[in-house]
């Protein structure tokens, strides 16, 4: 054996000795492209136990791997890394995917250099494939695509070297109406981000210093000349190990249009409350007190403003009845709204008024509240207690005329009258409905009492109380209350036929 193949062969275990150990992978190759001899680094690298696994030769290792660029593109056989070696090239950081022929489903992302070594005499005498294993690397990469591919946010990524835009998403593309390619490689000073900053040279100084920009107001340019209102900010990232900065936006577009919307719709609100002819009252519904009342009201009851305003209902004390005006709220609580009640108020002069009140919720300044119409119904109410105290004047001498035309009277205020409290038949005492049931029959308070042997003032008592859980007012409106719910009427058929 000659000098120079001991030479080579004493170089060549020198150079494996060295690079045995290293996290790099390493694969030797001779100038007739054999395979000599790899480091476990490669070997794992590639999921092969021997040298053998990874062939022979470098036409036999194209055999059996299949590379592919990062963009997903298939690598021609005579680009692969180590074809390239093979004929004397060098070259450094390519960048490929990397699985076995026979098992796509490992696989790893190698940056591959390539070394070529000479002899004395400037011959190649090995030649060198390095590979760095960055598969998590990659992993992360392309989970940090994916997702910055799907943030909704509006987002852009710039170099800090050259302050060059490398990334977009679609949010911002779609924002702005720019193509990708009007964006990427573009400079900040040709689309600028931080146009009409609120603090621009201060966001430029913190951009040069790759430092955090706190989110601002700012004009961004569109694609058809136009601008946007946005907010900006600024986050320091490192990205193919190079220095970055990512620029997110929110549009403030939808937000400036739905304040207007809003406001104009306060506005329109604010207007009718105020020119309303009908009493309104706006109050919290967590504690009833008063927020806003409309002329209509003061007028109608007699009070300023400032006699109401941030009182509660309760402390106003309007509502002649308190156990309707617990009623009412607690209704409300429960449902929402009431359509048409009656409710009897006091002005504060005292002078009562019927009301039909009708109410629903509303949220003004994401605050619960209350908005109660109050509907003055008093010349309605009386025009009523007329007509009823007409018909009680016909039935003193026309028992049998004054039945039919309370059934009648009934069958029209059924129609007419507006939703009634509900009060049941129920929450009177066996008593009172046994009163009740004689009213109907036409009796007055002395018969009643010979007919259930009560004392006169007992039966006043019980009458007075039906009224009271009725809420009516009178024997008329008590038999009027009975004949809508279709009460004691037998009764009064077996008498109109006597």
């Amino acid at each position: 054996m000659s000098q120079h193949v001991l030479s080579t062969e004493a170089n060549r275990r020198q150079l494996q000795q060295i690079i045995a150990c290293l996290s790099d992978g390493v694969i030797l190759l001779d100038p007739d492209q054999s395979i000599l001899w790899a480091n476990e680094a490669a070997l794992a690298m590639h999921g092969a136990s021997q040298i053998s696994d990874l062939g022979a030769n470098a036409k036999a290792y194209t055999q059996r791997f299949a590379l592919r660029y990062r963009n997903n593109h298939v690598v021609p056989v005579d680009s692969y890394p180590i074809s390239r070696l093979a004929r004397g090239e060098t070259f450094s950081d390519v960048l490929v995917d990397v699985a076995s022929a026979a098992d796509d489903e490992r696989s790893w992302v190698h940056r591959v250099r390539s070394l070529v070594l000479a002899d004395s005499r400037g011959e190649p005498e090995s030649l060198v494939l390095i590979m760095d294993d960055v598969t998590d690397w990659a992993s992360a990469e392309q989970r940090f695509e994916k997702t910055f591919a799907a943030n909704p946010a509006p987002a852009v990524i710039c170099r800090l070297s050259d302050l060059r835009y490398i990334k977009v998403n679609p949010g911002f593309l779609e924002m702005t109406g720019y193509a990708r390619d009007q964006v990427i490689g573009t400079s900040t000073y040709e689309l600028d981000v931080l146009d009409l900053a609120e603090n621009k040279e201060l966001a430029r100084q913190r951009l040069c210093e790759g430092v955090t920009i706190a989110q601002m107001q700012a004009q961004l340019r569109l694609a058809d000349g136009g601008s946007k209102q946005v907010i900006v900010a600024g986050q320091p990232l490192e990205l193919n190990d190079e220095a970055c900065m990512l620029f997110s936006f929110v549009d403030m577009e939808p937000r400036h249009k739905a304040e207007i919307a809003l406001r104009q719709s306060e506005e329109r609100f604010a207007k009718a409350f105020r020119l309303s002819p009908v009493p309104i009252l706006l109050c919290g519904a967590a504690d009833q007190r008063v927020l806003d009342v409309n002329d209509a009201f003061l007028d109608t009851l007699g009070y300023r403003g400032e006699d109401v305003l941030g009182s509660s209902i309760a402390q106003i004390d309007f509502i002649d009845d308190k156990n309707a005006r617990i009623w009412l709220f607690a209704t409300l609580e429960k449902t929402g709204s009431l359509d048409r009640i009656d409710v009897r108020l006091r002005r504060k002069d005292a002078g009562l008024i019927d009301c039909a009140v009708s109410a629903d919720t509303v949220n003004i300044q994401d605050i619960p509240c209350y908005l109660l119409v109050l509907m003055d119904i008093t010349e309605r109410r009386r025009t009523e207690l007329e007509l009823v105290s007409a018909i009680e004047e016909v039935m003193k001498d026309a028992s049998w005329f004054s039945r039919t035309l309370i059934e009648k009277l009934a069958n029209v205020k059924s129609v007419n009258s507006p939703k009634l409290p509900s009060v049941s038949f129920t929450d009177l005492t066996a008593r009172e409905r046994d009163v009740l049931g004689l009213i109907c029959e036409g009796l007055a308070d002395k018969e009643i009492a010979a007919r259930l042997k009560l004392a006169p003032n007992t039966v006043r008592n019980h009458v007075a109380m039906a009224y009271s859980k009725l809420n009516v007012h009178s024997r008329s409106e008590a038999i009027v209350w009975a004949r809508e719910r279709g009460l004691f009427s037998s009764e009064w058929r077996t008498k109109g036929q006597g």
